[in-house]
């Protein structure tokens, strides 16, 4: 068993107020935490990994290229491997969700990015 204290957690903003933390996990799959501030959208991207965004509080729209999905609490979306998405709070409160990651990643997609 390998616990991790959410305030001990690894963490990264890649934007100023869009915070991440990496929550327990492994090279199979990867649990990131993560909050947007009202009318942030994650930059348009894809990777190899597949991945399921949760709503935990507030409301988040994942954009691709085959339309949009509003997700509200406790709502969730999956997308496939190599699918171009990007995240979007379009609200006026701070929108909380939840990444899934198969196979697992660190913050290194976002840090070694050009």
């Amino acid at each position: 068993m390998e616990p991790v204290d959410f305030d001990d957690a690894e963490s990264y903003e890649p934007e100023e107020g869009w915070a991440r933390r990496a929550l327990a996990g492994s090279d199979r799959f990867s649990f990131e935490w993560f909050e947007k501030p009202p009318g942030h959208s994650s930059p348009l991207h894809d990777h190899e990994n597949e991945q399921v965004c949760l709503c935990l509080e507030g409301e988040l729209t994942v954009h691709t290229e085959d339309g949009s999905v509003t997700l509200s609490e406790y709502d969730s979306v999956w997308l496939d491997a190599w699918e171009s998405h990007r995240v979007e709070n379009a609200g006026d409160e701070r929108a909380v969700g939840l990444d899934v990651f198969a196979p697992g990643r660190s913050f290194d997609f976002w840090t070694d990015r050009e």
